[in-house]
């Protein structure tokens, strides 16, 4: 073997490499406690880098619909007061949808609860009545029957004291309640500011990168992972506008269909499948069962004509609404669609169906241009 100094680097590097593999097997416990705690350090940044990520979305729309193709080339002050007019605008935006969303649900859900509890305290002699009759040839089933009785106040006592001991058991003093609140609290702060100063800076903080990167890397490299790097960040700013609209046309079609068979909670069901549909594919099934539920309590029949209604709508939804909008909006094949959906979520639940959809996107994007590009070498056309 030749011993030149490059092969002395390598070698050098992996003797590096198998000397820190083998400290970390050997003091794994160590290893892991230390990874725990820089991520404690950086979770902000990572909650920081997520927010400007979501906000940067509408954000580059309301900037190139007011201030971009050109509309500010002689002036200046409105070239630098653009930026921040966009952000302001943006969390007008989102903030506004957030607080309306809750204007809408929370009071709808709070009259609906209520309304449920004096339902079922109305039906239960009802159902003890229908019970009886249905079991009048055994005495000892309507013996039974007769003798349940529904002490509310004692069930009330009851789901209190149950959270009241869940709550002593999970956290161990209020001490430790408001360092946990206070420390979520600081934590999305951070997150915030850091998230402004990104989305305020993002050109700066991208050259700086770049400068980096070239600084410390060979440029093959530099260029390799921008470009990896911009596919990602396309992916997943068109995956994320694409859940959000096929969000948004799921529920107007529930609350529309809901109107049209005068179904009761029309408008707070269409919110809240709208809301769970951001979870791909499954994620409208959380709200057909709420749904289904509330619609019980006025009328079992009318819930009945809900989940028939639920079940037609998440066909055409489901193979085609969510694979054209969403598949499109990633350039990912419906079937693929439903393979990543399907790993993330057995791998990483809720967090995984969102986060493997791009992800796959841009794997098979990649591995797209690498079959193509050995297809032209060898001269092979495939029809």
């Amino acid at each position: 073997m030749d011993l030149n100094k490059e092969t002395i680097r390598k070698i050098r590097g992996l003797i590096v490499f198998a000397v820190v593999v083998v400290m970390i097997v050997w003091k794994y416990e160590v290893f892991f406690e230390l990874l725990g705690y820089g991520l404690n350090i950086i979770l902000p940044f990572l909650i920081g880098g997520g927010i400007a990520f979501v906000l940067n979305v509408p954000m580059h729309f309301i900037e190139e619909k007011l201030f971009g193709q050109g509309k500010l080339k002689n002036n200046k002050t409105a070239k630098k007061a653009a930026r921040p007019v966009s952000f302001i605008l943006t969390l007008i935006f989102v903030f506004g949808i957030i607080f309306l969303v809750m204007f809408i649900v929370i009071p709808e859900l709070t009259s609906t609860l209520a309304n449920v509890g004096l339902t079922i305290q109305k039906e239960i002699p009802k159902l003890l009545g229908y019970a009886e009759e249905l079991f009048k040839n055994n005495k000892e089933i309507v013996e039974w029957i007769e003798n349940i009785e529904f002490n509310w106040n004692k069930i009330f006592e009851g789901i209190v004291g149950f959270f009241t001991s869940g709550a002593g058991n999970v956290m161990d003093s209020t001490f430790a309640v408001a360092r946990s609140i206070v420390s979520g609290v600081t934590t999305f702060v951070i997150g915030f500011v850091f998230a402004c100063y990104i989305l305020l800076q993002k050109e700066k903080l991208h050259v700086q990168v770049k400068k980096i990167g070239y600084a410390f890397l060979p440029k093959d490299w530099v260029e390799i992972i921008i470009a990896i790097s911009s596919m990602a960040y396309k992916t997943f700013s068109h995956f994320l506008t694409g859940q959000c609209v096929e969000a948004v046309i799921l529920g107007t079609m529930f609350f529309i269909s809901m109107s049209i068979f005068k179904m009761p909670y029309a408008l707070l069901v269409g919110v809240l499948i709208a809301f769970t549909a951001l979870i791909p594919i499954f994620g409208a099934f959380i709200g057909c069962v709420v749904g289904a539920v509330l619609i019980f309590m006025v009328n079992p029949m009318q819930a009945l004509i809900f989940i028939i209604m639920f079940l037609v709508l998440q066909q055409v939804e489901g193979n085609l609404i969510y694979p054209h909008v969403v598949g499109n909006s990633v350039g990912l094949p419906s079937i693929w669609v439903l393979v990543a959906v399907s790993i993330g979520g057995s791998l990483m639940g809720i967090v995984g169906m969102l986060i493997f959809i791009p992800m796959v996107s841009v794997v098979y994007s990649l591995f797209r241009g690498i079959v193509n590009r050995r297809l032209e070498r060898r001269n092979i056309k495939v029809e």
